[in-house]
């Protein structure tokens, strides 16, 4: 091979050889003894014999990954068993059912599993019987739906004897390896947010309201303190459309676009975040436990979510075409949380939480409903059907969860209907418009539920005009009505004594479109709002007899708001109807101005609820039997606040009276303790017991008189200035 190399290298035409030089014939020699073992080396490494040592250098860094070189091959490897194990669900609590049923089964697991995404595979172990197990294994094709199913149906209520739980088929394996020694867990840090409740412990008893302006660029929240409100809390871009507190006060809710914020504690910092992208409008549960949220766009969808964990509890796809879901709120809450429905053509469905599943699995059948509402107090529901077909309308009073009706009324010639439950859950209002016998005009009538009463008797009040508002007193037995013509009103009050409906007083010709009884009762405000005629008429009555402390007048007014104490009402002309006088006035019970609150581009006035009290009524009544006790008290504490004086000048008084006091003391017992030497120094006698001298009688007064300028002026006399 050496030869034909060295041939290839002397008939190369391409090498030119310099004439001049000569070959050693030894280097040639050696260059060919060279060539040969490198041959020799090369027929080595390819007979692969195995005796040489591939493996790379101790310090050999391979920077290329398996991704990069095997890529493709890489993505045909097999899954790994613990990933097929995820995709696998067991749901345990299965009824167990004989091969006569068992289609029946399988079809309803089947139902309720493929919610969650596509199922590959299904598996119900048998017993030698043929009988389920009572356990089903369902496989997914992907992790996510495995999960969302665990999510949504651990727990889940099928019967009353059958709950499922749900886990996915690794967990067997990963709780088979548990060690037996405990291992004490990490403390993960408490995200304490403050107290929610600290509004509550003001000693003042001062309210909180919000107010958005700067044409919704700014929200501000404020204590109502004299002589002008405290600022709380004020952000810039704080809610994208608008704010709601919870009904306890204990959230504050903002709106964005990507979903819903909840703020809380003495520095409202943020507690929860839910998301849910173009939401429009939200709700709370009674007991301030869940948030209902309902989003707009092609398909959409209310929420139910769990406040204090942020878990989506339930979803269900509204269909907004439909006249019964153009309503808000779409769900409507038991007075404990327990349970919400909803009204669809025909059919009322109740759920009961926790599990958010329909209540006894089967909605409530009521042809031609119109509308309905739970009692404040109690577990009832009461609905109304309308007339169809020579069948008379009726009002149903309905037990939940044993759906037993309570009562039920036949109603005749009926127009439309409105139900107005009492505050305490005694009484149900039935607000009933009928035709006359010509069905041209309308007159309304009242029917009384008397709830707590045997076989609920029903009152009948017969009005001769149209009611056109209706309002219970929150605390009492009396209830306001306006009746005529809109814009020239009559407010009438009747009170419910022994059982039975007495017409106590009638106002006539008043403006008012509008009813707001103060929430301790009592006190009511008779309001017109913006579109009536005079606008912003506000009318200041005592129900205790009946008699008008104060008309105000409030231009532009198109919201009216008592405090959760009813010492207040806040009266608002919102900036995007009144453009120049947007500012919201507060006036006192008695119909006093006490301010006005004006921000620029003002839209929203809101107060902040309170819980209810945890005292009984003898306490209650018993504080207000002492209240003269405490009143000099309260009176001087009001005195200070409606002060001008600011609060740096009060506290730097207060400073110096205190400093003055406390050197005065001093001084008072230096004197005392040196009186033994003062008397040692005037002979033993106590100057401090010698009076003076001075006679009373010795003085004289003196009345000294001085003239400091004197001026003539001449004034003319008229008829002569006239001459």
């Amino acid at each position: 091979m050496a030869d034909v190399m060295a041939q290839e290298v002397q008939m190369d035409p391409g090498v030119e050889m310099d004439p001049g030089v000569e070959i050693d014939p030894g280097v040639e020699m050696d260059h060919e003894v060279e060539m040969e073992q490198e041959v020799e080396m090369e027929e080595e490494e390819c007979t692969f014999s195995g005796d040489s040592d591939y493996s790379d250098d101790s310090d050999f860094v391979d920077e290329i990954s398996e991704e990069e070189l095997l890529g493709d091959l890489l993505k045909e490897k097999p899954t790994e068993p613990s990933e097929v194990n995820d995709t696998v669900i067991v749901v345990d609590g299965v009824p167990k059912v004989g091969p006569e049923r068992f289609e029946k089964l399988c079809n309803l697991l089947h139902n309720i599993f493929e919610k969650f995404g596509a199922v590959v595979s299904s598996g119900f172990p048998k017993d030698s019987d043929g009988k389920t197990r009572g356990y089903v294994f369902f496989e997914y094709n992907d992790v996510d739906a495995a999960r969302e199913a665990i999510k949504q149906k651990d727990g889940f209520k099928l019967d009353k004897s059958h709950t499922f739980r749900v886990n996915v088929v690794s967990d067997f394996a990963k709780y088979a390896k548990v060690d037996e020694k405990m291992a004490i867990p990490e403390k993960e840090p408490f995200n304490y947010v403050g107290n929610l409740q600290s509004f509550l412990e003001d000693d003042n008893c001062h309210d909180q309201f919000c107010a958005i302006y700067d044409e919704g660029m700014t929200t501000g929240i404020y204590s109502n303190t004299a002589p002008e409100p405290t600022i709380v809390a004020e952000r810039q871009r704080w809610t994208e459309k608008y704010v709601r507190w919870s009904p306890y006060g204990a959230y504050f809710a903002t709106i964005h676009s990507k979903g819903i914020a909840l703020w809380g504690g003495s520095e409202f910092k943020r507690i929860q975040r839910f998301n849910h992208p173009g939401v429009i409008f939200i709700d709370f549960s009674p007991c301030e436990k869940y948030l209902v949220t309902l989003s707009q766009g092609d398909t959409p969808a209310v929420i139910i979510w769990e406040i204090l964990n942020g878990m989506k509890k339930r979803v269900f796809t509204i269909d907004m075409s439909q006249e019964e879901n153009l309503r808000w709120p779409i769900f409507k809450w038991s007075h404990d949380g327990k349970y919400f429905a909803r009204g669809l053509k025909g059919v009322i469905q109740v759920y009961e939480t926790p599990t958010m599943t329909l209540l006894d699995k089967k909605s409530i059948s009521i042809p031609n409903i119109s509308h309905f509402c739970w009692s404040p107090k109690s577990n009832l529901l009461a609905y109304w059907v309308a007339e169809q077909d020579q069948i008379p309308a009726r009002v149903v009073i309905l037990n939940i969860p044993s759906r037993t009706e309570l009562r039920v009324k036949i109603l005749f010639n009926v127009q439309d209907i409105r139900l107005h439950w009492h505050n305490e859950g005694r009484f149900l209002c039935v607000k009933v418009d009928r035709y006359n016998k010509t069905k041209k005009i309308h007159y309304s009538t009242f029917e009384i539920f008397h709830i707590n009463e045997k076989q609920v008797p029903v009152d009948i009040v017969e009005l001769k005009e149209q009611v056109q508002a209706f309002a219970w007193e929150p605390t009492g037995n009396k209830f306001c009505c306006l009746h005529g013509i809109p814009g020239y009103t009559s407010a009438s009050f009747y009170e419910i004594k022994s059982g039975k409906v007495e017409l106590v007083s009638t106002m006539e010709r008043k403006s008012a479109s509008h009813l707001f009884w103060s929430p301790a009762g009592q006190f009511i405000l008779l309001a017109s709002v913006e579109g009536n005629n005079p606008p912003g008429t506000l009318e200041f009555v005592d129900t205790g007899d009946m008699s008008v402390m104060h008309i105000g007048e409030h231009i532009g007014a198109g919201c009216v708001e008592w405090d959760p104490t009813g010492r207040y009402v806040v009266s608002t002309a919102n900036y995007w109807v009144q453009k120049e006088d947007a500012a919201a006035w507060f006036w006192t019970f008695q119909g006093k101005l006490l301010r006005k609150f004006t921000r620029d581009k003002l839209i929203l006035i809101q107060w902040r609820p309170k819980p209810p009290t945890l005292l009984s009524p003898e306490q209650v009544k018993k504080i207000k039997k002492d209240h003269k006790k405490y009143s000099k008290g309260f009176e001087a504490k009001d005195r200070l606040l409606h002060s001008r004086v600011s609060k740096e000048i009060l506290d730097k008084r207060r400073e110096l009276m205190d400093s003055y006091t406390e050197y005065r003391q001093k001084c008072s017992a230096q004197y005392q303790q040196d009186t033994p030497y003062r008397r040692e120094l005037r002979n033993d006698v106590n100057t401090d017991e010698i009076e003076c001298g001075v006679i009373d009688d010795e003085w004289t007064e003196v009345k000294v008189e001085s003239l400091f300028s004197e001026e003539n002026e001449v004034i003319a006399d008229d008829k002569k200035g006239k001459e």
